[in-house]
């Protein structure tokens, strides 16, 4: 290797260990001190023996699973539409615009749809309006996270050579048939990419959970901001970090071992 690519290198090196294993490596030292500074290893024992951090994981994946799932399904149509349109660029403009808007002006936006005086809750819960409730909180969260499982499934849609589709249908295939075997096993891995964008994001969600859910949906996101900001318990936000960065990895492992070599 050259010099000067060894230089650039270099440069990817120093901010892999500035940005991400430092910081990890910062929260597994604070996971090991209590509340008084005290070296101590209850923050593990609390998190694993206590039922209310085991509901608030098994909540965290359940949320993020109904998120994932709901961008999943409105995003792979909408995609597929997108490589048969002659206006890709305007509706990939259209997708990714929301994406340059500040998140909290994005959830606060939805507060007035959602009361019970806003629009949308004019027509499905007029009394007591859909703020604050699992549906607004899935709603808002998928449409946050939607451009993000858009834009992979596009990619891997419009790589499929159009001859696969015409061939298939030229030997008689039904298009449920083309896509069962042809463009969905082609596009898996922006199946793959699209869902760990969205899922993995949504197991620690924590500004949308306080604004469009408020006290009712605890996740771990939640319990981190809660350790950080309120109780000052940096060391219990730590271990809850740690483990959420470690179920992280095992989504990740799981996704690309189920899919990724088939």
């Amino acid at each position: 290797m050259s010099r000067k690519y060894r230089g650039l290198s270099s440069i990817y090196y120093v901010w892999i260990i500035l940005f991400i294993i430092a910081p990890i490596a910062l929260l597994f030292y604070q996971s090991f001190f209590d509340i008084y500074g005290n070296f101590t290893f209850d923050n593990y024992i609390s998190y694993f023996s206590s039922s209310n951090y085991i509901k608030m994981t098994l909540n965290s994946f359940l949320t993020a699973f109904l998120i994932t799932l709901t961008t999943l399904l409105l995003s792979y149509p909408f995609a597929y539409f997108l490589t048969s349109t002659k206006y890709k660029e305007v509706f990939l403009l259209l997708v990714t615009l929301p994406t340059w808007i500040n998140l909290l002006l994005k959830a606060y936006s939805f507060i007035g749809l959602f009361n019970k005086h806003g629009f949308l809750a004019s027509f499905f819960a007029p009394t007591t309006g859909l703020l604050f409730t699992d549906p607004a909180f899935v709603l808002v969260a998928s449409y946050v996270e939607l451009p993000f499982m858009i834009l992979p499934i596009f990619r891997a849609l419009d790589s499929i050579p159009k001859e696969y589709v015409i061939a298939s249908k030229d030997l008689g295939a039904s298009g449920a048939y083309t896509f069962r075997k042809i463009i969905l096993p082609l596009s898996k891995d922006g199946i793959i990419a699209g869902v760990q964008a969205v899922f993995i994001p949504s197991l620690s969600l924590f500004l949308i959970t306080r604004i469009i859910g408020g006290n009712k949906i605890i996740t771990l996101g939640t319990a981190v901001e809660e350790h950080y900001l309120v109780t000052q318990n940096w060391g219990m936000g730590a271990t809850i970090g740690l483990v959420l960065i470690v179920l992280m990895f095992i989504v990740m492992k799981l996704l690309n071992a189920g899919w990724g070599d088939k």
